[in-house]
């Protein structure tokens, strides 16, 4: 089992940049797929990113693709998603999420695929 802390939300201009990071406890962190979704008031929770266990094989949302970047430190138990050129759309809360499946393609995307979440931290960006 692994718990998981996200921290590094915040209120941003449009155009600026946030990292989020997840800390992960246990540690057999280095063998789970890891993810980050996020929910908009009124909206489903939707895909953003995700990394294999590896760290070799990124997944992108159309929506984040060429501004947001996932990458993961297993020494340090913690996966970050690097934000770009946020926009107001991005507004939403930001879970991590973590999952020990096996994984591939478009499986990635799945909210049922991942067992174990983050309490989710605000990302605002103002216009």
């Amino acid at each position: 089992q692994v718990q998981l802390v996200e921290s590094g939300g915040g209120l941003v201009q449009a155009g600026g940049s946030l990292r989020l990071s997840c800390a992960a406890s246990g540690r057999t962190f280095s063998t789970y797929n890891m993810a980050w979704f996020r929910q908009a008031p009124g909206k489903e929770r939707e895909f953003v990113a995700a990394i294999s266990w590896r760290g070799s094989i990124p997944y992108y949302a159309d929506s984040a693709k060429g501004r947001f970047t996932i990458s993961r430190d297993n020494a340090k138990n913690t996966v970050y998603l690097q934000m770009n050129s946020l926009k107001p759309e991005d507004t939403a809360v930001y879970y991590c999420a973590a999952s020990n499946r096996y994984l591939y393609g478009s499986s990635y995307f799945g909210r049922s695929q991942y067992d174990y979440w983050g309490q989710g931290t605000q990302v605002t960006v103002s216009s």
